[in-house]
């Protein structure tokens, strides 16, 4: 029975996510559990994708996205890989209709980050964090209408700019990794190596207003069944960003900024009383 093969797919998927994401985890926890799985299934395709480029450095890269791509989209043709996180993405990618372009841009952003090491207009700037982030928004904004296009258009702008806004904030809070270990740059004519407040002050209010946006205009807008998990993770990242804000420039290379576990509690409870009280 390929419904068993399946539910075990779902579960690798769930299970990538639970381990290299806590903090995601427990956002998509707060999803309804009828598109739960999904978001599990679309973390697993983009995680593994990301440790491709990001990790396996004593590997042939370049062989192996290229395997993990050619093996996407033969196995979406056959409707069925022996992978299971290819399985399941491909499962939610079929339910819901998400559309190849989204997929084809994130992969574009991943074969990127092989070789580009520098961002040197805002244009190339802008392309990557539309492959590397805001398809991934718009792939789960696709799960969270359920096929109402109508919504998902009046949705997708706002979408786009949170995951702009989160991956920003992930560049902010890697920089060490980003400059030190892995050779890239991606926010242009900074440098990062010697980040000033001047640089600093400009790329988070950048991020602010992503995240303005994104809350007036999307995350209030949300199906009931989204709502509450998006704006925790909305909240976190909000959090990172405050922490970050309150790091001296000169010290943002030399420093790991984390939400401690008891912290992402304090979140979840206090968004919680927000939810139930329709503060949001």
């Amino acid at each position: 029975m390929k419904q068993l093969f399946d539910n075990v797919s779902y579960k690798c998927s769930k299970l990538v996510t639970n381990t290299y994401s806590t903090s995601f985890s427990l956002a998509t926890k707060m999803l309804s559990q009828n598109i739960r799985d999904h978001i599990y299934n679309i973390y697993g395709f983009v995680r593994f994708a990301d440790e491709i480029v990001d990790t396996f450095h004593e590997y042939d890269k370049e062989g192996l996205l290229d395997k993990f791509e050619k093996d996407y989209y033969i196995s979406k043709h056959q409707g069925i890989s022996l992978n299971p996180i290819l399985n399941s993405f491909i499962y939610t990618v079929n339910k819901f209709n998400i559309p190849d372009d989204l997929v084809k841009a994130f992969l574009k952003s991943m074969r990127a980050d092989l070789h580009k090491t520098e961002y040197k207009t805002q244009e190339e700037y802008n392309e990557y964090i539309y492959g590397s982030a805001d398809v991934v928004g718009l792939m789960c904004l696709k799960v969270f209408v359920k096929g109402d296009e109508k919504r998902y258009e009046e949705l997708k702008a706002p979408a786009m700019r949170l995951g702009s806004a989160f991956q920003k904030v992930n560049f902010l809070r890697d920089l060490k990794d980003d400059v030190e270990f892995l050779n890239r740059s991606y926010f242009p004519n900074i440098n990062l190596k010697e980040l000033d407040a001047t640089s600093k002050e400009q790329i988070i209010n950048e991020i602010e207003e992503d995240f303005e946006y994104a809350f007036k205009n999307g995350i209030l807008q949300l199906p009931i069944e989204a709502k509450f998990g998006v704006y925790m993770a909305y909240r976190y990242y909000r959090k990172l960003l405050k922490k970050l804000k309150a790091t001296p420039s000169s010290k943002i290379m030399d420093t790991r900024i984390r939400i401690s576990n008891p912290m992402k509690i304090n979140l979840l409870a206090r968004s919680y009383v927000k939810y139930k009280l329709n503060l949001i």
